[in-house]
């Protein structure tokens, strides 16, 4: 794994962050006697639903701290002393373990381990299917005797392993006739004239950046000679293009965190977008009929990783495992299925799940009755198909994961110069 420069890390995103507007807030730390585990992390996972049925099953107080990818994985990487617990993307993880933020997870502490599937100790869901370009979760799983990270199994892993999707783009089918899954959605949709105005990325430069080269390549406007591992020429090409593009108005802009692509799409600002499956599932219970797509290209695909604070000791740290263990332990995998995400271990959650939710969610086969996500709003109505079939038919299809490339020093600032010409 190549070393990234830590201060030039630390100097360059926070210029990004600068540009963007963009604000993190590190919790008060208050001396108590009770055992307070702080959990650091996106809007998508850190509900308050959650937190609640956690800090009643585990006895202990919780406190989340939710924010965009951006913002928490500077505040992760520069400041580890505010949190105890992180959860992203597996993308993180270069980042964090070159600048020390988190320490080694021993996987003999993990109640479940040896339930996990293979997608993330092994890079497939299943035998012969393609592993995805590009960081893969278990080409940085565990932490060698040298320190470094890699696939070869030790006792010490550098995350937990467990919520995950693949990702794509949504679109609202009122204004953009439905495609077919695997042969007519294509990722090049998002540089389509027609909707000119009417579109938006994520903003985060490890993710957005693969959704921008996705629509590029199937819009034949280039080629990737390895698109996980973009060099300087190319960067410096696809975002000449993108440039381009922002030139003549064709991006409504860019959002940051998961309310705010629901608010993009829901005030009719944009019709197609980057999207992760919890807005998608908050739309769709709105009554807006957002298609989330399965790209004949293939997916752009996220691990969740649940990294341990290099600062945490004692009681603390405890308090971190017995969270890391509640979060396989069924109830919560069950939960957080009901906004299309999957966990490491799914048959333990599955006995939390009705059939026919089982069936939609993971299996592929059309719902028997209206489902509910996790807002309580129905967000699947009988008879309907997840778009993109089953857990494995998805993850057989993966394009490229989240990935911090060798040059991503380089694409930070790239990528600040496109937001800054929005």
């Amino acid at each position: 794994m190549k070393r990234l420069n830590r201060r030039k890390f630390i100097k360059d995103s926070t210029i990004a962050l600068g540009a963007l507007g963009l604000q993190f807030y590190a919790p008060t730390v208050i001396a108590r006697t009770r055992t307070k585990l702080r959990v650091l992390g996106t809007h998508v996972t850190l509900q308050e639903e959650i937190r609640q049925k956690a800090q009643k099953d585990l006895g202990i107080e919780i406190e989340f701290f939710p924010g965009g990818s951006a913002s928490v994985l500077h505040q992760a990487a520069t400041r580890p002393e505010t949190f105890d617990i992180y959860e992203q993307w597996s993308n993180s993880i270069k980042v964090l373990w070159e600048a020390s933020a988190i320490q080694p997870i021993d996987k003999g502490r993990i109640n479940f381990w040896d339930e996990i599937n293979d997608l993330c100790k092994k890079g497939s869901i299943v035998p012969g299917a393609p592993e995805g370009l590009g960081d893969a979760p278990y080409k940085m799983l565990y932490v060698q005797d040298d320190l470094s990270l890699d696939s070869n199994e030790t006792n010490n892993i550098s995350f937990l392993p467990y919520v995950h999707n693949t990702d794509s783009f949504g679109y609202n089918s009122s204004f953009i006739p439905k495609g077919v899954p695997y042969e007519t959605e294509s990722w090049g949709w998002l540089l389509d004239k027609k909707y000119r105005g009417k579109v938006a990325l994520v903003n985060a430069p490890t993710i957005g950046i693969f959704d921008a080269a996705l629509a590029v390549e199937a819009q034949g406007l280039m080629k990737f000679e390895n698109m996980g591992n973009m060099t300087r020429d190319e960067i410096d090409e696809l975002f000449g293009i993108l440039l381009e593009y922002s030139a003549v108005g064709h991006f409504r802009g860019v959002w940051s965190s998961v309310p705010k692509s629901v608010e993009l799409m829901a005030n009719g600002e944009v019709v197609i977008q980057s999207m992760f499956s919890p807005g998608v599932s908050a739309l769709k219970g709105m009554g807006i009929p957002c298609v989330y797509a399965a790209p004949k290209e293939g997916y752009r695909a996220w691990h969740g990783v649940m990294c341990l604070s290099s600062k945490a000791t004692g009681n603390t740290k405890d308090a971190a495992y017995d969270f890391m263990n509640w979060w396989l332990s069924g109830w919560v995998g069950a939960f957080i299925a009901r906004q299309g995400y999957y966990i490491s271990n799914p048959q333990r959650s599955k006995s939390f799940m009705k059939n026919e939710e089982w069936d939609y969610w993971y299996e592929g086969k059309p719902a028997v009755c209206s489902l509910k996500g996790t807002d309580g709003r129905i967000s699947v109505q009988p008879g309907e198909v997840r778009n993109g079939g089953s857990y494995i038919k998805r993850f057989s299809n993966i394009a490229v994961w989240n990935t911090v490339m060798d040059t991503y020093e380089y694409s930070l600032i790239k990528w600040n110069e496109f937001l800054l010409s929005l």
